[in-house]
């Protein structure tokens, strides 16, 4: 079972650029460090990984909006589909972004940095779910808003049929119900590896676990999506 042709790359998504704007609208400088120039000149092109963090150090503004526009689709998308909520995801991006910021300067290069922002969007949605127990809202939302909602997004294909969007759309629906209903660190390695499309070290490198527990985690999540997926099947079939 891959997940990622199963659930549509663009859902949760929707409206990522809006996390770069509000970047670039000045919307992070109130909790930004004085150190950053809100007078830095243009950036001729997209920099090299190791040119961008550099620059971003250096307080260049312009050099962290373009940062955030390389990996703030990742971040929604990412966030989205942990979450369920993608408007939430939006704020846990804004929130992500805000700590790549602060924690830059702490960014040894020993991963890539794409997997380092990984390892704080986990995090960060970690503790929104965290926020959510204390506060019983994730037993409050209804089930079928949760699995509705990132796949709200979804537009038509390019030349597909309203039947065959209707079957991508309602296995799309199925398979983020099952990955609802899994534990958090089994949905976290599942998306990771199955969407994300990282390798089980680089799924490691962002948890901060060793390799052996990712592949752990994965087989458990797997045998749980496939029995959590047979038994909507058989509901499906039954109704």
């Amino acid at each position: 079972m891959y997940l990622g042709s199963t659930i549509d790359q663009g859902a949760g998504t929707v409206r990522a650029g809006s996390v770069s704007k509000w970047f670039e609208g000045g919307g992070g400088r109130s909790v930004a460090t004085s150190e950053m120039s809100l007078d830095a000149g243009s950036l001729a092109g997209r920099l090299p990984e190791g040119e961008l963090v550099a620059s971003c150090r250096t307080g260049d503004a312009l050099a962290f909006a373009q940062l955030v526009r390389l990996h703030e689709g990742m971040v929604v998308s990412l966030s989205a589909r942990l979450l369920g909520d993608p408007e939430e995801a939006r704020d846990v991006a804004q929130e992500v972004f805000l700590q790549v910021y602060k924690r830059l300067g702490a960014f040894e290069g020993r991963s890539s940095l794409k997997t380092w922002i990984y390892r704080i969007a986990v995090n960060q949605c970690h503790n929104r779910r965290r926020f959510w127990h204390r506060r019983r809202r994730d037993r409050e939302l209804p089930i079928d808003e949760r699995v509705l909602a990132p796949l709200a997004a979804l537009e038509r294909r390019g030349g597909e049929s309203p039947y065959y969007e209707t079957l991508r759309r309602e296995r799309a629906r199925m398979v983020q119900a099952a990955l609802l209903e899994l534990r958090f660190e089994h949905r976290t390695v599942l998306v990771l590896r199955e969407v994300e499309g990282l390798t089980c070290e680089e799924v490691a490198s962002a948890l901060g676990v060793p390799e052996g527990t990712v592949k752990s985690r994965l087989s458990r999540a797997r045998e749980a999506m496939r029995r959590r997926l047979a038994t909507l099947l058989e509901g499906e079939v039954a109704s």
